[in-house]
């Protein structure tokens, strides 16, 4: 008998464009979501996003209540729940970056009650996921979560973003490639089991994003609009996966694991971008895809190098040899690979 099945969870309304905050409302109304939002920011979405939400959602005749936080932590995410458990509370809105939009959709999945991604910068494709990734001392959690019912994603706002978040949402996108490549190997020499559709979206959504490097430029509202579409086209294929795999190979591990032993880890998609490039050579050696990587992170100022990354080259080398150990994830690293080979795969690669 067959009994296989699956669960896909997917936005129902997905708004990307110039000016589109002002459809929030409207993006929610046609959800017939019951009760008052809950509004969830941090002190600087606040001023470019959150307030107008809170106002917009006031004018429609609803009671919004609004949470802001500082940084992503699990008290955080207690501070939302208490609030949101709130029996007027129908849904929550996040209206920031990575750190807001986990924390609400971690804050959703606990009080089983809807959730809106509103992002304000295009830094990470958590905005439509059902992942949410919180750090914890050294670690990091990366746990299921809430995803969103709506994404109110407005390409004028997110294109005044800070540069180096946009770039870091580049790099998270273009290190599909490699993540594809280790769902692939897991699939063949684990039995993981691989989702086709899923696989190939991910794999497109970084074709996307190199094939169209030389037009990402700081400011330029055409370049949101190219990375909100991959960023959305990248969670989609988690959901559809039902996991992180499409998106999330031995780089997420390397940078996962940079998190926990650099002095200053920088943004979490530069680091992977970094580590794809390493990852791919590893997957296809000295004459594989590697260098079009590098070359389309260069092209869009993502960091290629140790240097660039702010880290020297024995930091690099350890999380590169201690990076299995993050989770129990079949990737190209294996159970570990030696120092001499990391070594190797740094030097050739540029990365040191």
């Amino acid at each position: 008998m067959f009994e296989k099945s699956t669960w896909i969870r997917l936005p129902r309304n997905v708004v990307v464009g110039h000016g589109v905050l002002d459809d929030t409302v409207a993006a929610v109304e046609e959800l017939h979501l019951a009760g008052d939002p809950l509004v969830v920011t941090s002190p600087t979405p606040a001023e470019v996003a959150g307030d107008r939400v809170v106002e917009a959602f006031a004018d429609a005749g609803l009671d919004p209540q609004v949470v802001r936080i500082e940084e992503a932590t699990f008290g955080a995410v207690e501070d939302v729940i208490e609030v949101a458990a709130d029996g007027d509370v129908g849904y929550l809105v996040g209206v920031g970056g990575g750190k807001v939009i986990d924390v609400t959709k971690m804050a959703a999945e606990d009080v089983d009650k809807g959730f809106v991604s509103v992002p304000t910068a295009a830094s990470h494709d958590g905005i439509v996921s059902a992942r949410a990734s919180i750090p914890e001392g050294d670690t990091r959690h990366s746990v299921a979560a809430e995803p969103p019912l709506a994404v109110v994603a407005d390409t004028e706002i997110l294109a005044d973003a800070p540069w180096e978040l946009t770039t870091a949402g580049c790099a998270d996108i273009i290190s599909n490639f490699t993540a594809v490549r280790d769902w692939e190997l897991a699939h063949r020499l684990k039995n993981v089991e691989y989702h086709e559709y899923a696989g190939a979206l991910s794999r497109m959504t970084a074709e996307m994003l190199v094939e169209n490097a030389d037009s990402i430029r700081p400011e330029l509202e055409e370049s949101a609009w190219i990375v909100t579409k991959a960023l959305v086209s990248s969670g989609v294929a988690m959901s559809i996966a039902g996991s992180s795999r499409p998106a999330s190979g031995a780089e997420h591990l390397f940078s996962h694991q940079l998190d926990r032993i650099a002095p200053n880890p920088t943004y979490h998609g530069h680091q992977v971008g970094v580590g794809s490039i390493m990852t791919e050579y590893l997957h296809s050696g000295p004459k594989g895809q590697w260098r079009d990587i590098r070359d389309a992170l260069a092209s869009i100022d993502a960091p290629t190098t140790a240097d660039e990354l702010g880290l020297d080259s024995e930091t690099v080398i350890e999380a590169l040899t201690t990076a299995h150990e993050i989770r129990d994830r079949y990737t190209i690293l294996g159970d570990g690979m030696s120092e001499e080979a990391a070594r190797e795969a740094a030097r050739v690669t540029g990365v040191i």
